[in-house]
């Protein structure tokens, strides 16, 4: 039985399909675009921009070219640690050494230990103050970025504002930062600073609305049920207050 010749299209699709399975034209089309995309970014020009989206140009290169370009952090980023200098003394942290920051952080990477200013400083604010931070210390590696400190601080005395991450380093004891390390950045004041309200560590002048007494002392008569007795005992360091029947 004889069969029909085939029609055009067959001879076509034929054709095609030997060239699909040789892959040499797919082959050459693909490196056809691949060079024309390499001598473009090799040779074009190309746009900066840390906006990776925005870029414009011949060249599409979209890898930042780190550390020459960096990516522009959102302003809620929690960068590097900075302890806050004094407006009235830039050498000197607004910290007083209250441990809050250190009791709070989950990971345990701040070290603090507390000094008393004298009484004869020549500076006044830091007779304020009374404490300070001898030594501060923060273990980066260990910190885990959580902003807890700064939300803790009652002094507005430690920040996460720098806007840089932590930098590579050589050694473990390069990431532990101290106070040289750490104090930077522009000084901050508030209203409601220490030495804004008093003029050195003396008593204030004014008396306290409530006088702080206990009871027994004679200060507060108490009205106790008939029969009822008070005594204070003062042989110990502490008065003790005992009631009677």
């Amino acid at each position: 039985m004889d069969h029909p010749p085939a029609l055009p299209e067959e001879n076509d699709r034929n054709a095609n399909d030997l060239r699909e399975r040789t892959f040499l034209p797919e082959l050459l089309k693909g490196l056809g675009i691949t060079a024309r995309h390499f001598w473009k970014n090799l040779f074009g020009t190309r746009d900066a921009n840390v906006h990776v989206l925005d870029r414009k140009g011949d060249s599409l290169v979209t890898t930042v070219q780190y550390p020459e370009e960096k990516v522009l952090y959102p302003p809620g980023y929690r960068g590097l640690h900075r302890l806050v200098p004094r407006e009235d003394d830039p050498a000197k942290p607004r910290c007083v050494a209250c441990y809050m920051c250190a009791t709070i952080c989950p990971a345990q990477c701040i070290y603090i230990e507390a000094a008393e200013y004298e009484t004869t400083d020549p500076s006044t604010a830091s007779r304020v103050i009374e404490k300070f931070p001898k030594q501060f210390v923060i273990d980066e590696l260990r910190c885990i970025v959580c902003g807890l400190c700064v939300d803790a601080c009652p002094k507005d005395a430690i920040r996460m504002d720098t806007g840089v991450h932590t930098p590579s380093e050589y050694t473990r004891q390069d990431f532990v930062y101290d106070i040289p390390k750490l104090l930077r950045g522009p000084p901050v004041s508030h209203p409601s600073d220490p030495w804004f309200k008093r003029g050195g560590s003396e008593a204030p002048e004014h008396v306290h609305k409530e006088a702080h007494t206990r009871i027994g002392e004679g200060l507060v008569q108490l009205k106790l049920p008939q029969g009822h007795r008070v005594e204070v005992d003062r042989s110990h360091p502490v008065a003790i207050t005992k009631f009677y029947k």
